[in-house]
């Protein structure tokens, strides 16, 4: 399964679901498609969903190119380098993730995405 996100001044991310966290993409699948206001955290774009599910597998760290769900923001967030909190050789996130996915094209896309950006989850057929 795969989804586009389209940001509305950067340009479109596809990222593919990679089948880990099932319960959280199934939770994402429902509330497809949606529009939120992205926001930047270092080298992570995030924004909220109105999915709603807890910790899985959550990671406390991720690759870049990760794709993960936020569980107390309720957020979907794209990590593309390092974040304010990580440490050299690292890409940690606030808290645990439940990462559910890879950006397949656009990841260039992302450094140019700015805060109140908005941004439209769809799934792609």
């Amino acid at each position: 399964m795969r989804l586009k996100l389209v940001f509305e001044r950067a340009g479109c991310v596809v990222v593919e679901l990679t089948g880990e966290n099932p319960k959280t993409v199934e939770a994402l699948r429902r509330v497809l498609p949606f529009e939120s206001r992205a926001r930047r955290w270092g080298d992570e774009v995030y924004f909220e969903t109105s999915a709603a599910a807890e910790e899985e597998e959550a990671s406390e760290l991720v690759n870049a190119g990760d794709v993960a769900y936020w569980p107390p923001g309720r957020a979907l967030c794209l990590f593309f380098g390092p974040t304010p909190i990580s440490q050299p050789g690292e890409i940690r996130p606030a808290s645990p993730v439940n990462v559910i996915g890879r950006v397949v094209e656009g990841t260039d896309v992302l450094r140019k995405v700015v805060s109140g950006e908005k941004v439209r989850v769809e799934l792609l057929p």
